[in-house]
């Protein structure tokens, strides 16, 4: 662990590795800088704002006592500071984007002009609904497109991200069983499945009951079997699934679920991987979440923004959360209360979704056209397939044939070699790649899982191929040290991060002043 800001960095020149010292600590464009907090200086700001006025009371006695304690800056450092946190961040805009599980997929630029027009980016959740019908409109037509693309009849759109749209989804199955008088406290829910729906189940009262995976790397539908009874309420299938493969069991599993007369939750988070090629409604499925920031391609990871709509069967719609839109010779509105015979079982939010992620997304649609969102998701697996081809030879692919949207090997072709599936990751870092997910799926040992999407060039997946034929091959010739050392070229070394994880600073405090130190 690189502890020091120190002024030495390492670099190389002529291949061989060698020691840089600066003056600034700076080297070349890769500048040196302290946090924001130890820049600040009291008295300092870019801009000069007058006094606030004293107030009458009205905080019931909780009003601040002291400075905030945010830095003193001036305009200036505030735009260099945060200008070169930009050039250390890697993004899909700067390379090959490998994160397994998570489409880290392009975002045409063409979606954040449409998101950006007046009309849409000046929307206050609060104006009176005759003044948003074109909004309302446009909701209406993603709902339509998102339906006609799964097969559904029923589309809950107010979910805010993934896991949100699992927890909607369930909820309404819950509603689904109540209404019918029944109390079901089983989900059963495959070890290939993504990690929220667990706890999207347990956080919905359910007990959780997992189904192992075969030697496929699917469902083992021996085993899902013998876990059926009266008291399962649903599973929860993620497919494609988490090892990059199709469930091809699905329907079969599906008709054993509503045989027993429970429900069917898919995980449509892979739903980047079928779109155009598999409709949902026809494998059986009950609800499903979309992903519109993987599989529709608006911006997606640092925490959001997201959106998860959720897709419902016939059997499930009336169980549908409030809000939802109608629209009849008035024009469009938005439904509020119980209508009809919809049994909504509540709001899930303030507002209705996401309308920033809307735009995108139903610009993504109509931009690339049935026809292209198709070809989108061959392309996805094409790319994957190329990955795994010509990985395999010298990596050790986790299942026998071909795969999804997603290429997924383990560690043993590092076997005794005493690099760890960690120091691999590490070292593609000096590559100038973001890493692969790693250690997961859990069903798979030291996992790599590699998810290059439908807008990687040929030309781009073949530099990332060499670079990973080149580490596998500096390993199997007794490297180890290289990769323990590992990243070299970064502007930190490796942190220990088990150690950031088990005690990580959550408040800044400054540094103690130099007498109290030298105490």
């Amino acid at each position: 662990m690189d502890k020091s800001r120190g002024r030495t960095g390492r670099t190389t020149a002529g291949g061989a590795a060698a020691e840089i010292r600066t003056e600034s600590g700076h080297r070349g464009l890769q500048f040196e800088e302290p946090l924001i907090f130890e820049q600040g200086a009291e008295g300092r700001g870019g801009v000069d704002l007058p006094p606030a006025p004293k107030v009458a009371e009205r905080l019931g006695g909780v009003r601040r006592k002291g400075p905030i304690g945010l830095p003193g800056l001036s305009e200036p450092q505030v735009i260099r500071h945060y200008t070169r946190l930009s050039q250390k961040n890697y993004a899909i805009d700067s390379g090959v984007y490998p994160l397994g599980s998570c489409t880290m997929k392009h975002n045409p630029r063409l979606n954040e002009k449409m998101a950006r027009l007046p009309g849409f980016a000046d929307l206050h959740p609060l104006q009176p609904m005759q003044t948003v019908q074109g909004a309302l409109e446009l909701i209406d037509r993603l709902a339509h497109w998102l339906k006609t693309l799964t097969g559904m009849p029923a589309v809950a759109l107010s979910p805010g991200a993934g896991a949100h749209g699992e927890f909607c989804g369930m909820v309404t199955i819950r509603a689904a069983l109540a209404a019918r008088g029944e109390t079901r406290r089983r989900v059963l829910v495959p070890e290939s499945a993504h990690g929220t729906n667990p706890a999207t189940a347990a956080a919905c009262g359910f007990e959780v009951d997992s189904i192992p995976a075969d030697a496929r790397g699917r469902v083992d539908l021996a085993a899902f079997k013998a876990k059926l009874g009266p008291d399962i309420a649903a599973i929860m299938l993620t497919n494609p699934n988490t090892c990059g493969l199709f469930e091809s069991d699905i329907v079969k599993i599906a008709e054993e679920i509503h045989r027993i007369g429970a429900y069917f939750y898919c995980d449509g988070a892979n739903f980047n991987a079928i779109v155009g090629r598999v409709r949902p409604a026809d494998l059986g499925i009950d609800a499903m979440h979309i992903n519109l920031h993987k599989t529709f391609s608006t911006p997606h990871g640092g925490g959001g923004p997201g959106s998860g709509p959720v897709v419902l069967s016939a059997a499930l719609a009336p169980y549908a959360p409030l809000p939802y839109i109608v629209h009849g010779a008035d024009g469009f509105r938005l439904v509020e209360t119980k209508e009809g015979k919809a049994q909504p079982f509540g709001r899930l939010k303030t507002f209705h979704g996401q309308m920033g992620m809307f735009i995108r997304a139903l610009t993504y649609m109509l931009s690339h056209g049935a026809d292209c969102l198709r070809a989108a998701s061959g392309d996805a697996v094409l790319n994957a397939n190329y990955v795994l081809a010509r990985l395999k030879d010298v990596m050790t692919p986790a299942f026998d044939g071909t795969c999804m949207h997603e290429a997924l090997f383990d560690d043993g072709f590092l076997k005794d070699t005493g690099v760890s599936t960690l120091d691999f990751a590490k070292a593609m870092i000096d590559e100038g790649f973001h890493p692969m997910t790693m250690y997961f799926p859990l069903v798979v040992h030291g996992a790599l899982l590699i998810e290059p999407t439908e807008s990687e060039s040929k030309d781009a997946l073949d530099v990332f191929i060499a670079s990973l034929r080149s580490l596998a091959a500096r390993a199997k010739a007794g490297e180890a040290e290289f990769f323990h050392a590992a990243p070299r070229l970064t502007p930190r070394r490796r942190l220990d991060e088990t150690r950031a994880a088990r005690q990580p600073v959550l408040r800044w405090r400054p540094p103690a002043p130099a007498s109290q130190a030298a105490e």
